[in-house]
């Protein structure tokens, strides 16, 4: 299989994705009984590589915990000191290991990547359907992430006027330079 500009006479090449934080981001969505909670998290570092001819992918998206933002104070100091404890554990983590599927270049692609995922100090196994864009020196990702918090170990921060659900949507975008 060719992968991009970086195949060599008989077969692709490692390649190197580095992150651009403006392409970045870790959007969540939370439903709730009277409304929707939209906020979101900012990189820390991530830089992967990408092996074709294996189709295995190393590396890890690391992000800032403590920058989980919803647009309320009150909201976010109970989202960090309560469910996130964001001082104590201030890295959410994915280390991907392999890619199901076939990536394409040029063209959007969707493949099932696998790999931790580690948020509030545990980790877990996780398998996402992610589209993949692969074009020359760039690269674009998004993938859409149901996450249990409560059943991963967090407070579920409902009261008795408010109720929320125990699953938060995460929705990844990442994107940035390609090199072999």
């Amino acid at each position: 299989m060719c992968f991009l500009a970086f195949c060599s006479t008989a077969r692709a090449r490692q390649v190197s994705l580095h992150c651009d934080p403006a392409q970045t981001t870790a959007a969540i969505t939370l439903s709730a009984s009277l409304h929707a909670v939209h906020g979101g998290f900012k990189v820390k570092t991530c830089d992967l590589r990408f092996d074709p001819s294996t189709m295995t992918i190393s590396g890890e998206m690391v992000f800032d915990a403590t920058t989980g933002q919803t647009g309320n104070t009150s909201r976010d100091r109970k989202m960090h000191k309560d469910v996130l404890e964001s001082e104590r554990y201030p890295d959410i983590k994915f280390r991907p290991d392999r890619v199901e599927g076939k990536v394409t270049t040029a063209t959007a692609s969707t493949v099932q990547v696998h790999g931790l995922f580690a948020i509030h100090g545990s980790e877990h196994e996780i398998t996402v359907p992610v589209e993949v864009k692969l074009d020359g020196d760039k690269w674009a990702a998004s993938a859409h992430l149901p996450i249990p918090y409560v059943q991963w170990g967090m407070k579920n921060p409902s009261n008795i006027f408010l109720h929320v659900r125990d699953t938060v949507d995460v929705e990844l975008k990442a994107g940035g330079s390609a090199i072999p």
